[in-house]
This record gives structure tokens, C-alpha cells and sequence, in this order.
């Protein structure tokens, strides 16, 4: 038996009033916006997605920030619309379901789909707010992150009785101002932050060194599970400028590896004992190979650690410190007595292209329903209610 779903990964399509509901009189104009204008182009440029708008009379929902310019796509606002018919032509909301945007409708869209619970990561904004850490006025960047997450709060998730699970952005730019922000939504009850799988790929610091200790620390201290969705580095993995799309597809999860090596290595879980992360839409089949190889280096490749070696082999801090969801890897759960069953999550993935909906329990049973009743249990819903501190049944 699939036991009710808690989804570690989906996303919502934020509604049009979020930012202009919430910014100052002053910022309004240049604050996130929805203008209806004929559909754009799409095209990776070095890895990166650039839109270019269009002519035609087709309309798309076209975010206005500052001078950047983004349009909906119907590829992350499409629920169980066959494969075949998917594109990444741009889209209004009249075009889309309302439980990408109305959180009554998701919940009802939840119902359907065998799933309780949803952890919900941003759509416009991107996988972790980094939007706003481009923005040209940075005071601006800091209202933005702050009136999405008490959307998220107030609005998104306020009215479900724990169903939305609250994840909060905060601002990439200044570790400080980030450490602030975990403290405020904290006491709001939000214990779940989007974060960049390689904060070096924005243009940051990178996590080794001591730059964004003050952000690790208020994780730690408020409980907030640091969620990295896959492709949360901005940056895709390119094999050449010819390539299709496809191959970017595969590689993606290239993204997450990188990252689960850093951290491992950094020696933050030394420095930071309970700080814990998820790794979102990532699947889990990669990661035994990943931490035998770091295990073998760990041990083997001790001329290239010097005095930065961590003091315990990688696979501890794997099991201790390290989540990761999936829905679509069958390898994985072949895998699971290496990759440890306490370390997995599942999710729909919710309103995307690939996501499971509104099949999702069907995809579970056939995923690992074979499993004993207490694994089929940590996987569907155990695992998530002790990561989040989730109110439900254990």
C-alpha cells in the first residue's frame, strides 16, 4: 500500500499581484509585473536560456523586472498533459491549470494525485531566487525576496493546514542579509530554504571559506533544511554549442554531483554538526558511484587535502547530513541499500512536463511498492516529516 504522498519537489506558477501586492509605491514600476504581449523566442546561449520577444499575434504572460523580460512557458505549467503535446511556447494564465497558481485548487490537484503534502519551489523568481540577486537595485532585489516569501507564507500556504509546505528565498547576494531572512521566516515558521546547488556558478563565493558561514549558521540554529533543486546553478552543462537540448536534459544532474562533492569536502558539516540539505528532482541513482569514489580519495588522495582533510570519510557525512527526492529512477531504487533508505524522498514534481500527476501513486507502487511496507512508508511520506519537522502522522 502507497501510503498519502508528502512531495519533497514541486513548484508553483506565482500569480501576478505577488510583488505589486507588496513593494512600495516607489518600486512598483520597476518590481515584477505581468504584461500580455505576443509570445517570444527561447535558445540556450552558452548554457544559459534567453528569451527574445516575438510579434505574432499568439499572447504570452510576459513578466516585466526592471529591463529583463520572462515569459510563462507551457513546459512548467502543464499537469498531465501528454509528452507529445508539451512546448516551450509561452502562455497565458487563461492557458494554464489553476492549481499551478491557486493554492484552493492545488490542494483539490493534490487530492487527485495521492498526494498530502507539497513542498513548492519558485518558478518565476527560478529555482532559488536568484532573479533577484541580478537585480540592477539591490534594495529593490531585498523587497522581493521578502514579499515572495510572505506570499509564500501568508497566502500559498496559509490557508492549508500544513498541506503547502512553506520555502522561503533569500537574498544570494550579501550572507548577512541572508542569515536576517532565515531568522524572520523562521519565526514565521517556515523551515525550508531554495538554495544554489554552486553559488560560485552565480558569480558568488563558493562554500569553501568562511563567506557565507553566517547564512550556515542561521540554517542551523532555526532547523532550515537547505533545499538545491537541480539546475539551481543557473548554468547547464554544455557538451558544445551544437548540441541539442536533449543532451543538457541528461547532463543537468551533473549540476547536483558537483555540488554533493563540494560540500562533502568543504568541511561544513565538521563546522555546521546539524545542518542537513536536499537535493531536488536530482534521482538518486548516481550517488553510490559518487561517495565510493569519494571514499576512495578521501582515503587514497590524502597528498591533495592537506590540512583541509576532513576528518571522517565521506560516506559519514553523506548518511548524516545529505537528502535527495526523486520520481523517475528505477536504478535508484535497485540501488537503495547503498544510497540508504532514511536518505531518499519522493515527489511529483508538480505542475512540469515530466511531473507524475495526476498518476502519482501509480508511479510510486510500480517504483517500490515491491519494497516492505516500512520502506514504502520513509520514502512516501516518513522520510519527509522528520527532515521538515512536518505535523503529521509518523
Amino acid at each position: 500500500m502507497i501510503p498519502k504522498i508528502i512531495s519533497a519537489d514541486d513548484h508553483v506558477i506565482e500569480p501576478a499581484s505577488v510583488w505589486q501586492d507588496r513593494v512600495p509605491l516607489k518600486h512598483k514600476e520597476k518590481a515584477p509585473k505581468i504584461v500580455i504581449a505576443p509570445q517570444g523566442e527561447m535558445a540556450l546561449d552558452d548554457g544559459v536560456w534567453v528569451e527574445t520577444p516575438g510579434t505574432g499575434d499568439k499572447m504570452a504572460a510576459w513578466w516585466h523586472f526592471e529591463n529583463k523580460r520572462y515569459q510563462i512557458k507551457q513546459m512548467v505549467a502543464c499537469p498531465g498533459i501528454p509528452p507529445e503535446e508539451v512546448t516551450m511556447e509561452g502562455v497565458t494564465y487563461d492557458d494554464i491549470a489553476d492549481g499551478c497558481y491557486d493554492p484552493k485548487a492545488r490542494l483539490v490537484d493534490m487530492d487527485i494525485n495521492h498526494v498530502e503534502a507539497s513542498l513548492c519551489f519558485p518558478n518565476y523568481p527560478r529555482f532559488c531566487g536568484q532573479l533577484f540577486s541580478e537585480a540592477d537595485d539591490l534594495e529593490l532585489g531585498l523587497l522581493c525576496v521578502q514579499a515572495y516569501n510572505d506570499w509564500m507564507i501568508d497566502e500559498w500556504c496559509g490557508d492549508s493546514e500544513g498541506r503547502l509546505i512553506p520555502l522561503c528565498i533569500v537574498p544570494l547576494w550579501d550572507p548577512k542579509l541572508a542569515a536576517d531572512e532565515i531568522y524572520r521566516v523562521a519565526e514565521r515558521g517556515c523551515r525550508a530554504v531554495a538554495w544554489s546547488e554552486l553559488p560560485s556558478w552565480l558569480g558568488q563565493p563558493g562554500i569553501h571559506g568562511n563567506h557565507w558561514d553566517p547564512f550556515f549558521q542561521a540554517c542551523e540554529a532555526t532547523g532550515t533544511v537547505i533545499c538545491m533543486h537541480i539546475g539551481s546553478g543557473t548554468r547547464t552543462v554544455q557538451t558544445s554549442p551544437e548540441a541539442p537540448t536533449v543532451v543538457t536534459a541528461n547532463l543537468i544532474v551533473c549540476n547536483s554531483a558537483a555540488s554533493m562533492i563540494d560540500w562533502i569536502f568543504s568541511g561544513k558539516f565538521e563546522q555546521f554538526p546539524n545542518l542537513k540539505l536536499l537535493y531536488a528532482e536530482s534521482q538518486i541513482g548516481w550517488i553510490p558511484y559518487f561517495i565510493e569514489r569519494a571514499d576512495d580519495t578521501w582515503h587514497t588522495h590524502q597528498w591533495a587535502q592537506g590540512e583541509n582533510r576532513i576528518p571522517k570519510p565521506p560516506s559519514y557525512y553523506y548518511r548524516n547530513h545529505i537528502h535527495s527526492c526523486f520520481f523517475k529512477d528505477t536504478v535508484g531504487i535497485g540501488l537503495l541499500d547503498q544510497i540508504g533508505i532514511d536518505n531518499v524522498l519522493f515527489e511529483t514534481d508538480y505542475p512540469h512536463q515530466d511531473g507524475t500527476f495526476p498518476n502519482s501513486r501509480t508511479v510510486a507502487q510500480e517504483l517500490f511498492g515491491h519494497l516492505q511496507q516500512d520502506e514504502i512508508y520513509k520514502i512516501a511520506r516518513g522520510n519527509a516529516i522528520n527532515l521538515f519537522g512536518l505535523d503529521f502522522d509518523e
